[in-house]
């Protein structure tokens, strides 16, 4: 019975070395849960795919024959209206699909005002 002693202050300091060690690792170490890693993946994943249909918006506003006077009307119209306008027009439509892209429409909008 002598030799069992130590078994439980060893126990005891394992558990409180795992909880700290969890905790330290979840909060300052960067490990995530699954859910979570995917949650990440899947918002840079969206991010990527719109910065690589972004030149086709500008593509797609550049051949457009009214360019100007979009520009201009855009110009005048208030930031939240903007967005509509563009997916109105065409240009956040991506060839083979029928509907605009909001977020597309967004993030070639903000590529629009730098240059205006």
């Amino acid at each position: 019975m002598k030799q069992l002693e130590w078994l439980k202050p060893a126990l005891f300091g394992a558990a409180a070395g795992a909880v700290a060690l969890a905790v330290v690792g979840f909060s300052w170490g960067g490990w995530m849960t699954g859910g979570a890693a995917e949650k990440l993946a899947y918002n840079q994943a969206r991010l990527e795919v719109v910065a690589a249909l972004v030149p086709i918006c500008m593509e797609q506003s550049n051949q457009d024959p009214q360019v100007v006077a979009m520009l201009a009307q855009l110009k005048d119209t208030s930031s939240y209206q903007r967005n509509d306008m563009l997916m109105k027009a065409g240009w956040a439509t991506m060839p083979g699909s029928s509907d605009p892209n909001r977020d597309v429409a967004r993030a070639c909008m903000a590529k629009l005002a730098a240059q205006f």
